[in-house]
């Protein structure tokens, strides 16, 4: 006998948990709750609601998680300017941790004994939804199917729903994509199909769904000015924007204009190697418009810092370690260093690429008076320039008259 009565369950309505529910009412004789989360995935969430109840589910959470999402996880994370192995932003993995606190709230407020998701047993959001279960509730037990049941593939679950009677919509499964996705505020992902050929060109009409093609975006630029406080944008063109709305608004425009589209083979933290394509519009035109803020603000010192720690902190989110002491610990470091990131950035968006074209702030380092070509009035003492270029030449000089070949 199971001695899990209760489980909350991560549900996205579709075939896979909805199989979940069934399958945990079966398997361990027990309650389900329904979990299902506004992250701005673009598509209607609340017919979730109507299966679960018709899944005999009696708890049903339904939450508008947006801004909570936008403010809380993915600001934070741009003010690190961070990237995984030098392209991806990150999208799906900066989702996670907030769906983990959320799961075990609900675990809290209901009285669960376990939480469970769909993610499969390849894959990287099995670590990053249970990292994130185990840090905010040791105690907590997990249950994922795709890692103790025998359905194997979309067909298996098609049969397992035809055997109990589990209605499935026949004419949306037809229109379904050949593409496993993912989307939310900050992307929409693709991996799967015509992808697993690393050697395919992404050009399907079925992919794309954010952004029109480089090739058929406006022969006209756009321009935007994003106001900068403490690092993070709060306003569009002189409107005061939430984090939420900034997203909303930029994914709109950028990919209007063919940003943010990326094809990548990346390393998964469980060892193999994956092929996935990403649409990414407000997320490629924030990154380019911080690091234009920051190049006016930070310190150099302070800014080389942060862009040798940014790969850690990438890996860090990237393989589900959102809640551990060590990326608390760096965000901290980063938010202080964004004290004085606060200004205006004019970017130009056109056919896919993204120009930082102007940048001011009343905070900026930028001295005019010692950066010109012209007469800097004795601002600047270029003599000193001699002393300095023989101090840093010392250990070379020596090194050479000693007999070390430098070459």
């Amino acid at each position: 006998m199971s001695s899990v009565k209760k489980v909350v369950l991560a549900y996205s309505g579709g075939l896979d948990t909805t199989v979940i529910v069934k399958w945990l009412q079966e398997t361990y004789n027990c309650e389900v709750v329904t979990f299902t989360a506004d992250l701005g995935q673009g598509e209607e969430i609340e017919p979730a609601r109507a299966k679960a109840k018709a899944m005999g589910v009696k708890e049903i959470y339904i939450d508008d998680m947006r801004e909570e999402f936008a403010r809380d996880f993915v600001f934070p994370m741009f003010r690190a300017n961070a990237i995984y192995e030098g392209e991806y932003l990150l999208g799906t993995s900066i989702a996670r941790p907030l769906i983990s606190k959320r799961l075990i709230e609900i675990a809290k407020e209901t009285g669960a004994d376990a939480i469970s998701h769909g993610a499969t047993g390849k894959g990287n959001d099995q670590v990053r939804f249970e990292l994130g279960a185990y840090a905010l509730m040791p105690g907590i037990q997990v249950i994922a199917p795709w890692r103790e049941w025998d359905l194997t593939s979309r067909e298996s679950l098609m049969a397992y729903c035809d055997e109990r009677g589990i209605p499935v919509d026949r004419a949306k499964d037809k229109k379904r994509s050949p593409y496993s996705m993912d989307a939310n505020l900050l992307h929409i992902s693709y991996e799967g199909g015509n992808l697993e050929d690393p050697w395919w060109e992404a050009n399907d009409p079925e992919m794309w769904l954010w952004t029109v093609s480089p090739e058929e975006a406006p022969d006209k630029p756009t321009y935007l000015e994003l106001t900068y406080e403490k690092g993070d944008i709060v306003a569009i063109d002189g409107k005061a924007m939430s984090p939420a709305t900034v997203m909303e608004y930029l994914n709109k425009v950028a990919g209007a204009n063919g940003v943010g589209r990326l094809d990548i083979v990346e390393n998964r933290f469980v060892g193999m190697k994956s092929r996935g394509c990403y649409e990414t519009p407000a997320g490629t035109v924030m990154m380019r418009a911080h690091r234009a803020i920051e190049s006016l603000t930070l310190d150099r010192e302070a800014a080389h810092l942060k862009d040798e720690l940014m790969p850690k902190y990438a890996k860090l989110v990237y393989n589900g370690f959102w809640w551990s002491p060590e990326r608390k610990m760096l965000q901290a470091a980063i938010d202080e260093s964004q004290k004085d990131v606060n200004g205006d950035v004019r970017i130009k968006l056109y056919k896919g690429s993204v120009t930082a074209v102007g940048r001011r702030s009343e905070d900026s380092l930028f001295d005019e008076r010692i950066a010109t070509f012209e007469d800097d009035a004795g601002a600047y003492d270029q003599k000193d320039a001699e002393g300095f270029i023989k101090l840093n030449a010392l250990r070379m000089k020596i090194a050479a008259s000693k007999g070390r070949d430098l070459l």
